[in-house]
């Protein structure tokens, strides 16, 4: 008796060691032990009696024990997820379990860092939104208020007058046109950052492509007295991407690049380096300070604003180039400084089979 007691003793000691990890291995383990004795052993009916008894008692204990173990677990659990729902924690630091349920407190601790990213970039978009809300309605308010100004000055009586009527239906009409921009640009960016805008990628002579950009807005450039050149290293030079949004990219970078320089040149450039082209558009003119560089490409934010309405200019056209240009699993960057000019370029993959020698 005392050989069996010590062996159902001993097993008991075994069931709280792995009790912990999965209850199934107790249930089983027993069953093969109950078996052991009774096929290997030889003993009384009041000893096998015994011996089944000792053990369920023993089991109850075990499971007592795990249950309390395991309630005291599920506590400390229930406890970091209601401080967590409360914002209570600052620090994923701050979220500590039992050694056995070391796996849980990782997994906490990174739900835990992601929700704190998410609220951040939440409260970031809530930002961005708001801003953006303010922006548009400021952008939009500034020249239907100067369309209604000029039209009620008219419908009073200077519509009679020559020496006013037509200067004010042309400032009337100038900023119907900016107001028209800024609504193509909303447009624009709303379908980039929904998902809308479709891209249709393809090889396609780069030489060619710009050499017709150039010619179009050389006229303005030439009426400011600037020279607009371009300088490509192959003609048969083939890039990929999508010619129609980068068409508008390239609109975009030289029309500002004339709005800000007052005199010498603008160079569109084009290089390339391994497997890859870099277009660049390249001025001699005012130039972005330090503190500028990181923002320009930010929706309505201008360097300059009083020349930049002047211009006529949105505030949103870099913030679609940008757009544009990361769509082409690329990015657009910039280089300036104050008084000397601004060089904004970016990389578009190369065809290799039509490559120049």
């Amino acid at each position: 008796m005392s050989v069996i007691a010590s062996k159902t003793i001993s097993w008991f000691w075994l069931n709280l060691k792995f009790a912990l990890s999965n209850l199934k291995i107790i249930i089983a383990a027993n069953l093969i032990y109950l078996l052991s004795l009774f096929f290997l052993i030889e003993f009384t009916f009041i000893e096998f009696a015994f011996v089944i008894l000792l053990t369920l008692i023993l089991q109850l204990i075990t499971f007592h024990i795990i249950g309390n173990f395991r309630r005291s677990e599920i506590k400390q659990i229930k406890s970091l997820l209601k401080n967590i729902a409360k914002d209570k924690l600052h620090s994923p630091e701050e979220i500590k379990l039992t050694k056995s349920l070391e796996e849980i407190e990782n997994r906490l601790k990174a739900i835990f860092r992601r929700t704190r990213q998410d609220i951040a970039s939440m409260k970031k978009m809530e930002q961005v939104r708001t801003e953006f809300l303010a922006n548009v309605s400021h952008e939009l308010r500034t020249p239907i208020f100067a369309i209604q100004g000029f039209l009620e000055t008219l419908l009073n009586g200077a519509i009679d007058d020559p020496k006013v009527n037509r200067n004010f239906v042309i400032k009337a009409n100038n900023h119907t046109k900016n107001l028209n921009n800024l609504l193509n640009d909303l447009i624009d960016i709303s379908m980039i950052e929904s998902g809308q805008m479709r891209m249709s990628f393809r090889y396609f002579k780069i030489f060619t492509f710009l050499e017709k950009i150039v010619m179009m807005l050389k006229t303005m450039a030439t009426e400011k007295g600037l020279e607009l050149k371009l300088n490509c290293e192959s003609k048969e030079l083939e890039l990929y991407g999508d010619t129609v949004r980068l068409e508008q990219v390239m609109i975009n970078l030289i029309q500002n690049a004339i709005k800000y320089t007052e005199k010498g040149s603008i160079e569109v450039k084009v290089e390339t380096s391994g497997k890859q082209g870099t277009i660049s558009v390249i001025d001699s003119g005012l130039g972005i300070s330090e503190n500028d560089l990181d923002r320009v490409f930010e929706r309505f934010y201008r360097v300059d604003k009083g020349r930049s309405k002047a211009a006529g200019g949105t505030g949103l056209g870099l913030a679609i180039v940008k757009h544009i240009i990361e769509a082409h699993d690329s990015r657009i960057e910039v280089k300036s400084e104050l008084g000397k000019g601004s060089e904004f370029f970016f990389k578009l993959k190369k065809n290799k089979l039509k490559s120049p020698v």
